[in-house]
């Protein structure tokens, strides 16, 4: 099977322990490129946190994808032009945070182009996201208010224990509505309904002609599952949880030693 496209994850995944790409793996990235490949960025992070790695890949030139909100909104980088997005039903936003205010310790936040808005109290998993996409925080005194715009996701940092309460309390008052699960123990994402990196990718592959058999996807957090599973190869970082490893097709290197390095070596040359 000749791979086309190859999908990789950011935190964990493409980026190492510092959030760094590594020249000999960018260098992999940009050669496969040239060659005619697809590299798409699949993140959770808001696109401000996925366009710098976009940039440092050339993704512009080539014509990659990023796939940022975990899937709830595709831009394609050579125009800028974004060629699906989802956002959440305006109606949830509110009632959602009263939830969570009941919850102290947890935070409730948002994003707008350049800026994350904080709506209870930022806490230190509030700033692992803000050093994950070197965006600042902006606490807002009425957070349902302040989002008067299209809000693709929601995201609840804190405490591992806590948001294991939350979750099944909202997924049984949302379950037709949204889409809830944790990209990381500590952060405990709200999306539209259906919405993940699996379905996305699925809307982008019948836009440009691709199959899924044609696709490599990399990953090593919960919200990494659906499109491992989807995935012609499905791959798993040696640093990844223990789901992901048991649903890939195969376990590479960790993030800290060129993992993606490895997959491209294997079996994209």
């Amino acid at each position: 099977m000749k791979y086309q496209m190859l999908v990789l994850d950011l935190d964990g995944t493409l980026t190492n322990s510092k959030k760094k790409i590594t020249e000999p793996t960018r260098k992999a990235l940009l050669e496969i490129q040239k060659e005619g490949k697809i590299v798409v960025l699949a993140s959770g992070r808001p696109i401000n946190g996925v366009a710098p790695l976009a940039d440092i890949l050339e993704l512009e030139k080539y014509g990659g994808y990023m796939l940022s909100f975990n899937g709830a909104r595709i831009t394609r980088c050579s125009t800028g032009e974004i060629v699906y997005n989802r956002t959440l039903p305006p109606s949830v936003i509110r009632p959602i945070y009263e939830t969570v205010k009941t919850y102290p310790g947890v935070d409730i936040i948002s994003y707008t182009d350049t800026e994350i808005l904080s709506g209870i109290c930022s806490n230190e998993y509030t700033e692992k996201e803000k050093f994950i996409n070197n965006m600042k925080i902006v606490p807002v005194t009425d957070f349902p208010d302040a989002l008067d715009f299209p809000v693709n996701k929601l995201l609840l940092p804190g405490p591992p224990e806590l948001l294991e309460e939350i979750m099944p309390r909202l997924k049984e008052e949302y379950h037709s509505l949204l889409n809830i699960y944790r990209s990381e123990p500590y952060f405990l994402e709200i999306m539209p309904q259906n919405i993940d990196k699996a379905h996305s990718l699925q809307k982008l592959l019948s836009s440009i002609g691709l199959t899924a058999d044609e696709m490599i996807c990399c990953g090593d957090g919960y919200n990494d599952l659906s499109m491992i599973e989807y995935a012609g190869l499905g791959v798993a970082m040696e640093n990844a949880q223990p789901v992901i490893k048991e649903a890939a097709n195969f376990v590479t290197r960790s993030n800290d030693e060129d993992g993606i390095l490895y997959v491209i070596d294997r079996f994209m040359r």
